[in-house]
């Protein structure tokens, strides 16, 4: 197995004790902060894996299956615990999971036609902007001008989400004619 897929791998391990920090009762500011220092890691095995794999050409099937599935695991997980230590509105995560869930979808239509869709500007930018709303939700400073910026933070991720979905929908609509 090739560092990337490793890289992988460890970014879903690395999703337990995340939860484990966000959710189990009495750990404090001590929690809060591992938890933040878990999510940081695992995001930034996604930065890597990527880069590696294409500059030393290790791109895997697995690694094609695995990447982003991981990706939706750590961030699913995440906006399900914000939402669960009231953080984070259920309604939000609701939308920003069910994209994940339709692009997914999509894809595998895609590839059952033969047809890979890489991602786009929109759907780095809206994965950028989650990762930095997820790390201010954690860290929830009681302070007005933090809690404005992650408020802020939390619309433009949402706006992005919805429009990185359009964005997908529109460019690649012929996937989801029917084949003869």
């Amino acid at each position: 197995m090739n560092l990337p897929n490793k890289l992988t791998i460890l970014r879903v391990i690395l999703i337990v004790p995340f939860v484990l920090c966000m959710l189990l009762p009495g750990l404090g500011d001590a929690g809060m902060y591992a938890a933040v220092a878990i999510f940081i890691i695992a995001s930034l095995t996604d930065l890597f894996d990527g880069k590696i794999a294409r500059k030393y050409n290790l791109v895997t099937n697995f690694g094609k299956f695995m990447d982003p599935l991981a990706d939706k695991l750590l961030v699913a997980a995440a906006l399900i615990c914000l939402t669960a230590n009231g953080r984070l509105a259920a309604w939000i995560s609701i939308i920003i999971i069910s994209r994940e869930f339709i692009i997914s979808g999509f894809r595998l239509v895609a590839s059952d036609n033969g047809v890979v869709i890489a991602a786009s500007y929109w759907g780095k930018f809206k994965t950028t902007f989650q990762m930095v709303m997820i790390v201010m939700l954690i860290l929830n400073f009681d302070n007005e001008i933090y809690q404005l910026c992650a408020l802020v933070i939390t619309y433009i991720a949402l706006i992005l989400t919805l429009v990185s979905l359009i964005d997908y929908l529109i460019k690649n609509k012929d996937v989801l004619k029917e084949q003869k």
